[in-house]
């Protein structure tokens, strides 16, 4: 790999927008990789920045490192992965995204009656759980 197909942490820092240290932790956690060069400094392939990228768009939709690492376990290592490769990848959260828009449209459609028990006021409160009925739910909130 020539210099131009890689990044120092920095270069790939910058180019990616996530912190250096944050780049050893995805390394440490199995998410992106790295060669070490004689001096034993890393150099990232360029390609590691959509790895990057897809991760934390992952993390920012909510999604596990657990999730994440599996998802990104079935991307193919001979060769740089393809636009249909990550359109592959991209898809299977689709699923968790519905989920997770579903319970987001029920929280905020619910949220200025309904916080925990079912409600922001004591008075209300008594009419939608009367003897607090829900505790026999559990903890957390019980209606949402």
């Amino acid at each position: 790999m020539t210099r131009a197909q890689e990044l120092t942490p920095g270069e790939m820092s910058v180019r990616s927008g996530v912190a250096v240290s944050a780049l050893h932790f995805y390394e440490r956690e199995g998410l992106i990789s790295c060669r070490r060069t004689s001096g034993n400094q890393r150099r990232y392939a360029r390609e590691t920045l959509r790895r990057v990228a897809f991760i934390r768009m992952s993390q920012r939709l909510g999604i596990p490192l657990a999730r994440i690492r599996e998802a990104l376990a079935t991307l193919p290592t001979d060769r740089t992965p393809t636009s249909k490769d990550w359109a592959r990848l991209s898809a299977g959260w689709r699923d968790d995204l519905d989920q997770r828009i579903v319970h987001l449209e029920r929280l905020r459609d619910n949220l200025a009656g309904c916080i925990g028990c079912g409600c922001l006021s004591l008075k209300t409160c008594t009419l939608a759980n009367p003897d607090d009925m829900l505790a026999a739910q559990g903890p957390g909130a019980a209606r949402l």
